[in-house]
């Protein structure tokens, strides 16, 4: 995407989204405007009369339990938007220095993505994945530094905000002979996301809603909330004391988050989005010569299984990649003996079950 481009509006970008994401209304609605109104802003600052606007970036904190879709939606629309993106894993950065990888990685890593092509990286989507495990350590005086969590938060600053960055090309750490390359982070969109565990019950605690609440502002409240309607409510300030520095969080001005996935969630995940994956295993076994279909009684069963698994929409095909094991050895070497006629296979709940006995043994 070029600045001459015309960008898709937030209703266009969430209908895209629609037909591969299923649920996740508010977190689709914010990240279609979130990322509408940053290349927008790009486009802005190519305008004549440019240096007399100060537009901010819409840099974006997505919260939510794993397997719950938030790296699928920012892939999605990166694929849609045809730009470069990249996932960080922020577990294995450090403060410069130390071992681990350089907050600057992310960057190398986006222009890998784009075969090294700088104009392209620099209106890219960065993820900062697992952004969660920065946050401060508190537990017990130290006369360490905390060199994977604050101090990278500190270094991140800068880079998140916009500035131009010498990047190692192949990654690593810097070193004085190493030739470098610059890019501009101004117009790069940066999606910090994570589980936040446990940030539920800050602001239960803030709004006199936690479990051990007394008083007026405890007994009135609903006993039952769900994880996604208490995250609602999320203020900055809950952030800083989950150990989220504010500096760090003024430079993500959209929060959102994505919420956890039903059993009806997880049907509708293997059937009705355009690469469901349903799809995909009936596309791959047609090409070995079978028909393959699915009961409604064994889609049940498999998102049953996969709820109970406890890692969202990935548990789904652990559980079809366990049930079809056997078909799927068995069925390219018959492939010749059909000559070009498919062989219907129907797999139903029974078979579900029989097949995945050690999943329900440990659930």
């Amino acid at each position: 995407m070029d600045k001459s481009t015309v960008i898709p509006s937030p209703a266009k970008i969430m209908e895209h989204l629609n037909r591969f994401v299923i649920g996740q209304e508010e977190a689709k609605k914010t990240l279609s405007v979130a990322v509408y109104n940053h290349y927008r802003r790009l486009q802005l600052s190519a305008a004549p009369d440019a240096k007399q606007w100060q537009n901010g970036k819409s840099n974006v904190i997505l919260m939510g339990n794993t397997g719950c879709g938030k790296t699928y939606l920012i892939n999605t629309i990166a694929r849609m938007l045809n730009v470069p993106f990249y996932v960080q894993d922020c577990t294995k950065i450090t403060a410069s220095g130390y071992v681990g990888s350089d907050v600057e990685d992310c960057l190398a890593g986006l222009l890998r993505s784009c075969n090294y092509d700088v104009e392209a990286a620099q209106r890219g989507i960065v993820m900062l994945d697992e952004c969660d495990k920065l946050r401060k350590a508190y537990a017990g005086a130290s006369i360490t530094r905390d060199v994977s969590g604050e101090c990278v938060q500190q270094s991140l600053l800068k880079i998140v905000e916009g500035d131009v960055v010498g990047v190692q090309p192949q990654g690593g750490r810097k070193h004085p002979e190493a030739s470098l390359v610059y890019v501009d982070t101004t117009n790069i969109l940066f999606i910090a996301s994570g589980a936040f565990v446990g940030l539920e019950e800050i602001i239960r605690k803030r709004t006199g809603q936690s479990k051990g609440a007394i008083g007026f502002n405890g007994s009135g409240q609903k006993k039952e909330e769900t994880e996604s309607t208490v995250l609602d409510r999320i203020l900055p300030e809950d952030l800083t004391r989950y150990g989220m520095i504010p500096e760090f969080i003024g430079r993500f001005p959209v929060i959102t988050n994505v919420e956890p996935l039903s059993k009806d969630d997880l049907v509708r995940i293997l059937t009705e989005p355009d690469d469901a994956i349903t799809r995909q295993y009936r596309r791959m076994m047609a090409m070995d010569g079978a028909d393959l279909k699915f009961t409604d009684g064994a889609l049940e069963a498999i998102a049953t299984l996969a709820l109970e698994i406890g890692t969202g929409a990935r548990a789904l095909r652990s559980v079809i990649e366990k049930v079809l094991l056997d078909i799927m050895f068995d069925v390219p070497s018959c492939r010749d003996k059909n000559r070009g006629r498919l062989t219907e296979i129907v797999i139903t709940q029974e078979m579900v079950y029989a097949k995945t006995r050690q999943y329900q043994q440990v659930v």
